[in-house]
């Protein structure tokens, strides 16, 4: 699935794509939550591989010339793959990840042939002006787990998503400690202002999925 080499404070994570090229992420060993690749994020990218989003050979490639923030980008690695994919993309954090986010971009140059990649700073439920027109897809993985955040991430994606906006949202269920109830409050908080639909593991990657990282495709209620 991926293969680690060191480089001083970073070791990097090797996720292969479908033409056989590899996204090589590097991952902090010292840090917080944002340093490291999580499954989700590995699932998700790859899911925005699959046929219905991208197949050459039938000329199918819904992410050329789409604009796409991601949420919570962390190493950038789903929205690294969208860029490979042909989607014009900005990857969002707090400032203190902006280094390993363009380290990342930098790294993985090469491989963005017709999308593009910048990083940009974004706290949830402040001002999203720089992110306008609302983009045709928002990402996020793995961003349902800080309580405190719940309220200031559904204002964000409210903020963000205009009528025709696609929010892909993948995350790892987790039974522990606060898990679910923060899982909870999100869903409930969401629902005042969005629809979602779970999409079923036969349109996910079958390699990279699982049955505890669910997919959910959200949308403003009209």
């Amino acid at each position: 699935m991926a293969a680690d080499s060191e480089e001083g404070d970073y070791f990097v994570r090797e996720i292969e794509k479908n033409d056989g090229f590899s996204l090589k992420v590097k991952q902090c060993y010292l840090g917080d939550v944002g340093c490291v690749v999580w499954d989700a994020a590995i699932v998700l990218a790859k899911y925005l591989e699959t046929k219905q989003f991208y197949d050459p050979p039938s000329g199918v490639n819904v992410w050329a010339g789409r604009t796409v923030v991601e949420l919570g980008a962390g190493t950038g690695v789903v929205g690294l793959m969208a860029a490979t994919l042909g989607a014009d993309v900005t990857v969002t954090d707090l400032e203190d990840l902006q280094t390993l986010l363009r380290l990342n971009i930098q790294e993985n140059q090469a491989l963005i042939k017709s999308g593009s990649v910048t990083a940009k700073v974004l706290k949830w439920g402040e001002d999203v002006s720089d992110f306008r027109p609302p983009p045709h897809y928002v990402l996020m993985a793995d961003c349902i787990y800080y309580e405190q955040s719940i309220v200031p991430l559904v204002e964000s994606l409210k903020l963000l998503s205009g009528p025709e906006t696609c929010i892909i949202c993948c995350y790892e269920q987790r039974t522990e400690g606060v898990n679910p109830k923060v899982e909870k409050q999100f869903f409930e908080l969401l629902q005042r202002n969005f629809n979602c639909e779970e999409i079923p593991s036969e349109k996910q990657d079958p390699e990279f999925s699982s049955p505890d990282i669910h997919i959910l495709h959200i949308r403003r209620k009209a």
